[in-house]
């Protein structure tokens, strides 16, 4: 029997590595928070938007409980500090540094821009921006 409900499902099987309810197994896919935050940088990068909408539509389908499960995944992703992972977007003209909680399964983007723009920041404190949540023009 297979019940889903918000992105989650329950399985009744025996060998997992997810969190176990009765006989079921509860595995719960990555959330990406805050689409607006994808919406906001295909704006601002269009030659990006193909790559960017498929790294946020094949990273929100997988089930990660840790970085070397991500690195399995994406070769090129790297652990910072924070629970920062950085991801190579559109071969590598651009870079995507995202937050991961691997115990909520849930991920939110702090930043977004070309190999250039990533040469200038630093990585372990760069902050999310908020003005993207309150549909300030770019």
């Amino acid at each position: 029997m297979l019940t889903s409900v918000n992105k989650c499902s329950y399985f009744e099987i025996s060998n997992t590595n997810s969190l176990q309810i009765e006989n079921f197994y509860y595995i719960c896919h990555m959330k990406i928070l805050v689409k607006k935050t994808i919406l906001h940088y295909i704006k601002k990068y269009p030659i990006a938007e193909t790559q960017l909408l498929i790294w946020y539509n094949e990273f929100s389908k997988y089930e990660f409980n840790n970085f070397n499960e991500v690195k399995n995944v994406y070769g090129n992703a790297s652990l910072v500090n924070n629970n920062r992972i950085v991801f190579n977007i559109k071969g590598n003209d651009f870079r995507l540094i995202v937050s991961v909680n691997f115990l909520q399964a849930a991920c939110y983007i702090i930043w977004f821009g070309t190999h250039n723009e990533y040469d200038k920041i630093n990585v372990e404190t760069i902050a999310f921006d908020t003005t993207i949540l309150t549909n300030k023009k770019i």
